[in-house]
């Protein structure tokens, strides 16, 4: 009898049924890469976006911490500098008078000429001192600050009308005194006014106290004081006050005949002097002009000294002359003497 074959319990999966499955499978395998892909691609697109939206928004941050640090703390423009001298502004319509006022002679069509000197070259830029003179309020402060320059700023003694003026200067790194002294015929003297006529005590009493109100005070000059500085007596009973207080004089020169220099050198100290008024004349152009001239006498002779006021035009002439005092090495008077 004839061995029946034996049925395959198995069901053979014909070849064309077996290429559909591995097509079909291969096609879900693309429809997740391709989501996947899809999905990464996105995801990169957001977060590109919100990187950028955060670098854009940091770089806005920026600009306007920069801006507001222009606006409150350099006088990049006018108008921030104008807004630091709104007050001063409003005091020089009140009570400021013209700069002239430190030259006691109306009749004087030109501020006193320098001393000669001789012809000094300096292998380095030659450098130029700018003294302002009569700081005694917060407001006069702040606009030469402003300025961001290395100004000396010499500061009236305290009196009634600016009772302050000591208290800012302690907050100064460095400052001069402005020493009220008697005047030809000036007749808005400052009280404590030094007279030829005060005793060696009296004066000797005068410069302590302004010592002990401006304690780290190395440099004094005169307000005013064409009739002190004129007279021998009372400009030596002064120099030996200074000196025992170990002060030194800046003669701001407002009288053609001083006797500074000569008493200098009978005490055997260096005669230090303003070589240029800025502001005699309080037109803004005349101050440029003056202060091209002090930056020209620096060249000549390696170091000058010049000397202004905290008035308007003073204050935006120096704003304004900023590159040509790139010219000199402006410096504090403590790094000229």
């Amino acid at each position: 009898m004839s061995k029946r074959k034996r049925k395959s319990s198995k069901k053979r999966v014909e070849p064309s049924k077996l290429l559909s499955y591995v097509a079909l499978g291969l096609s879900f395998v693309s429809v997740a890469l391709a989501s996947l892909a899809v999905g990464y691609y996105i995801g990169y697109g957001d977060a590109k976006e919100e990187f950028l939206s955060k670098q854009k928004h940091q770089q806005t941050q920026r600009l306007a911490v920069l801006k507001k640090l222009e606006n409150t703390s350099s006088p990049i423009g006018k108008k921030s500098v104008n807004s630091r001298l709104k007050d001063i502004l409003k005091k020089d319509a009140k009570t400021s008078i013209s700069a002239a006022h430190e030259i006691d002679s109306s009749a004087l069509a030109k501020p006193p000429k320098p001393p000669q000197r001789k012809t000094k070259m300096v292998g380095t830029k030659p450098k130029l001192v700018i003294i302002i003179d009569d700081m005694s309020v917060k407001s006069q402060v702040e606009a030469v600050k402003a300025l961001r320059l290395p100004l000396t700023m010499s500061f009236l003694p305290p009196s009634k009308a600016r009772p302050n003026s000591a208290k800012l200067a302690a907050k100064e790194s460095f400052y001069m005194v402005h020493l009220p002294m008697e005047a030809m015929r000036f007749t808005k003297e400052e009280p404590f006014t030094l007279r030829v006529d005060d005793s060696q005590a009296k004066i000797t009493a005068r410069i302590k106290s302004v010592k002990k109100l401006f304690p780290r005070v190395r440099y004094i000059n005169n307000h005013t004081g064409s009739k002190f500085t004129s007279n021998e007596r009372a400009v030596n009973k002064l120099i030996y006050a200074l000196n025992k207080e170990h002060i030194n004089f800046v003669d701001s020169r407002t009288i053609g005949d001083t006797k500074v220099p000569k008493v200098m050198k009978n005490f055997g100290l260096k005669y230090i002097s303003r070589d240029v008024f800025l502001d005699h004349h309080m037109d803004k152009a005349y101050v440029k002009k003056q202060i091209k001239q002090a930056i020209k006498i620096a060249k000549k002779y390696g170091t000058a000294i010049a000397i202004g006021h905290p008035h308007k035009n003073t204050i935006m002439a120096l704003y304004e002359s900023k590159a040509l005092l790139k010219q000199v090495d402006l410096v504090l008077i403590n790094k000229l003497y």
